[in-house]
């Protein structure tokens, strides 16, 4: 069995008591069997309310998305010329690594 949430204590305790003060209100009763069911009746709704909060979502700790690992930048810079022109012969580049 689930453990009731914060959400569910908060809107059961609430509705259990301004029910209890409107209840006793409007109806004006002042015997005791009155308060009585009266107060019955709050704790019945405040658990119904309780009951009926969404619970929240299961989590999903299989499903977590990481990002990629950044790729290495590739570049390519001409060789230097030494005497004739001849096609340039493509070099990878290192960067540092950023600190």
């Amino acid at each position: 069995m689930p453990r009731p949430t914060v959400a569910q204590f908060a809107y059961g305790s609430c509705t259990v008591v301004f029910s209890t003060l409107a209840l006793l209100l409007l109806s004006g009763t002042s015997s005791g069997a009155g308060v009585a069911v009266v107060a019955v009746s709050a704790l019945a709704l405040g658990l119904l309310v309780a009951v009926t909060v969404p619970l929240p979502a299961p989590r999903r700790s299989a499903a977590v998305v990481r990002p990629a690992a950044p790729q290495p930048v590739r570049a390519t810079v001409p060789a230097p010329s030494r005497g004739p022109v001849r096609e340039s012969v493509r070099e990878p580049v290192r960067e540092r690594a950023a600190s």
